[in-house]
């Protein structure tokens, strides 16, 4: 958990912590906004530096194939 911003708390939601290779500091930055442009995403935290990403989302809105695809299309491989 990240003791800066809380993002170990779920508050309800679904969470999915990824651990993602070939970031860099501006596509990491493209990809929170990309995700949090998907419906039923609530949240993204990425350190960027060491690739771990967390999201909370609703699956009610988004498919996890659909939040994978974010990171697919930009070439980085993500591993839950």
């Amino acid at each position: 958990m990240c003791k800066e911003c809380g993002c170990g708390e779920t508050n309800g939601n679904t969470r999915l912590q990824f651990l993602v290779k070939g970031y860099t500091e501006d596509g990491a930055k493209e990809v929170e906004k990309t995700l949090l442009g998907l419906p039923g995403v609530l949240y993204v935290h990425i350190h960027w530096h060491e690739g771990e990403t967390t999201v909370d989302y609703s699956p009610a809105k988004t498919k996890l194939m659909d939040i994978l695809n974010v990171f697919n299309e930009r070439g980085l491989e993500a591993a839950l």
